[in-house]
């Protein structure tokens, strides 16, 4: 993970610096906080960057059900703004403290919508010549992406936490989701208990694939009530860096600068199989790394007086 010296102004409307990488660093961030500045001067919220950023990355999505390279093109163009945008609201968030139980719900579906609208165009484009085959492979290679996202998101947020404690980090918790979904009406509170209802379900998947990691904060929870000791922090935080690189090429920019190159090679086919092979052994390369060391910390915890 390559590191570069932000100004001071840009640092401090990320996450941090642990968690970027080489593209977002160098573009995606820069970009994003002069649209955040930008967008603060005219009043605009981040749900806002938000709802236009979705309807943006859609329309790039759609772009790639055309045959033309010019077109598909402009979808690229389309999308690199969408993220652009994607990266603007929750550095305009940061920086203005405007965060929202809706901000999370719409910054949560953004990349997901981006994302079904691109296979379902490459899906109809592609059905002529693939028939119905080309759905199974699409519908395959969904139900990984969204286990390759979703457990880059919860490493990220592991990661944050340890280095920038609770306030830092958006790591949830099943069972406390839980007892907050008991509080909320479904008749004053429709839209935030339905999201509640799937992210309940989102976090509860990505606990099952990491029951390592689990028991630590079981330990920690139990043993350290509920804060972490300092030499566990830094361990910690020592043996996860090296999964960042891998979160971040699970999230957005290296399976869309290979989307790219199937559009321009007009075999779009092969984002899918790029997703089923490379991306799923980075999954599994994360996910059993940072299970193992884990089981190692949970030991460590348990032993320590």
């Amino acid at each position: 993970m390559i590191k570069k010296k932000l100004k001071p102004e840009i640092e401090s409307t990320l996450k941090s610096m642990d968690t970027e990488e080489f593209i977002d660093i160098h573009f995606y961030r820069p970009v994003g906080y002069r649209w955040a500045v930008f967008f603060h001067k005219l009043g605009v919220t981040p749900n806002m960057i938000t709802i236009a950023a979705i309807f943006i990355g859609i329309a790039a999505g759609i772009c790639y059900y055309f045959q033309s390279l010019a077109v598909n093109i402009l979808g690229m163009l389309l999308l690199v703004w969408a993220n652009s945008y994607d990266s603007a609201d929750g550095q305009l968030a940061r920086m203005t403290g405007q965060k929202s139980p809706l901000g999370r719900i719409l910054d949560g579906f953004c990349g997901d919508l981006w994302f079904i609208a691109i296979y379902a165009a490459i899906c109809l484009r592609l059905t002529p010549e693939w028939g119905i085959w080309i759905w199974v492979l699409e519908a395959i290679t969904g139900f990984f992406h969204s286990k390759q996202a979703a457990m880059a998101d919860y490493y990220r947020n592991v990661h944050l936490l340890f280095l920038k404690g609770k306030s830092g980090s958006e790591l949830s918790h099943s069972a406390t989701l839980k007892e907050n979904y008991k509080k909320l009406s479904w008749k004053h509170d429709f839209i935030y208990k339905l999201f509640e209802t799937f992210y309940i379900n989102y976090t509860a998947g990505q606990e099952a694939l990491s029951p390592n990691f689990q028991q630590m904060m079981e330990v920690i929870r139990t043993k350290y009530h509920d804060e972490a000791p300092n030499w566990f922090r830094a361990a910690f935080r020592a043996k996860s860096f090296p999964l960042m690189k891998y979160t971040n090429m699970l999230s957005f920019n290296t399976r869309v600068l290979f989307l790219f190159f199937t559009l321009f090679i007009h075999m779009p086919w092969l984002y899918f199989v790029f997703e089923l092979t490379v991306l799923n052994a980075m999954l599994v390369y994360m996910i059993v790394t940072h299970e193992r060391f884990c089981k190692e910390f949970t030991q460590e915890l348990i032993n320590q007086p």
